[in-house]
């Protein structure tokens, strides 16, 4: 196990290498130059001319990187042209909320995603296979943005059931220990805390579980309707073994595998998604942070949010390849 988790982790680090080259590509090719996209229009010749230094546009190109790489390293993703704050810094004060809604979301879309699946393929043909299916459709064409507006509409201004915006409603005390509201109040007992945190989350993970609780119905309807068909899940009824037996050790077991990894890579994409959903909700998080960014061309944001998401992308298919080895042990010896 451990050989396998070395292989695996040694094989993550090629990916990173590439993207860093990208990344450094992309500053060198922005408009104007670096010192241009990162200084405001009115920037005078002596600022940009710091700038340059700053940056070490004046070294070699292979230099240059080296240096990019280093900063890297060193957690520095440069300051934020909005707030003059450290950029890495703005991503830790916003990643708990940001947090926060991805797993929401990605609960959300499991627990209804994995059963509503297994039933529709159990009942292959019927109702609930026809809706499952129709359902898992219209969540995938549906952008999330419009999703997210019609839910504010009707639940929060329409019906008053939700709030329409905010981590917590204004004027609500709360004791801060690490940024993450919910497993905050539940630490120190307050409960009306966790309560209107939760009422917070709900349409914005609504929105934002749509299309992977489409994907993850879809895959385990065709992973276990796949499953269904072998022999061993055949024999295994014939033996007369429990129904729920059969279902966990001998279907639901080996129909995972391919519902993992596309759990796996939508808990990653679900970072991209939050820009629009949080913009939406007004949520405190790293993707309204973000979205501002795109407006006022704070490429120093910009460039931390896409090392964020690929540092992201990189532990979750590391976790992915251990859940692999977990479900399926011939996985380790590949």
């Amino acid at each position: 196990m451990l050989r396998f988790l070395v292989r695996r982790t040694l094989q993550l680090i090629p990916t990173l290498g590439g993207l860093s080259i990208l990344l450094f590509v992309w500053l060198q090719r922005l408009p104007g130059g670096p010192e241009y996209a990162l200084l405001p229009d009115d920037a005078t010749p002596e600022q940009r001319e710091q700038m340059r230094r700053s940056l070490g546009l004046e070294e070699p190109i292979a230099v240059q990187y080296l240096t990019f790489l280093r900063r890297i390293l060193q957690g520095d993703l440069g300051t934020s042209l909005q707030t003059g704050r450290p950029v890495l810094e703005e991503f830790l004060t916003r990643f708990p909320a940001t947090f926060e809604l991805s797993v929401t979301a990605m609960a959300i879309a499991v627990s209804v995603g994995l059963p509503l699946g297994y039933l529709a393929a159990r009942r292959r043909g019927g109702v609930l296979d026809f809706a499952a299916v129709g359902g898992s459709l219209l969540g995938i064409c549906t952008p999330v943005f419009f999703l997210a507006f019609v839910l504010k509409v009707v639940f929060s201004e329409g019906l008053g059931l939700f709030p329409s915006a905010f981590r917590l409603s204004p004027g609500l005390s709360r004791t801060e220990l690490s940024g993450f509201v919910v497993l905050d109040g539940l630490r120190t007992g307050e409960l009306d805390v966790v309560w209107d945190a939760l009422l917070h989350l709900a349409l914005p993970g609504v929105a934002l579980a749509s299309i992977p609780l489409a994907v993850i119905v879809r895959m385990t309807r065709a992973s276990v309707l796949e499953v269904l068909d072998e022999d061993y899940v055949r024999t295994a009824d014939a033996k007369g073994l429990h129904r729920s037996t059969v279902r966990t050790r001998h279907v639901m077991r080996n129909a995972m595998l391919p519902v993992v990894t596309s759990i796996g890579l939508l808990t990653g994409s679900l970072f991209a998604g939050a820009v629009l959903t949080e913009s939406v909700f007004a949520f405190p998080g790293i993707g309204s942070f973000v979205y501002v960014a795109t407006q006022t061309r704070d490429y120093p944001v910009l460039t931390g949010f896409i090392l964020v998401i690929a540092a992201m992308y990189v532990l979750i298919n590391l976790l992915v390849d251990i859940s692999y080895s977990l479900l399926d042990p011939r996985v380790r010896a590949q």
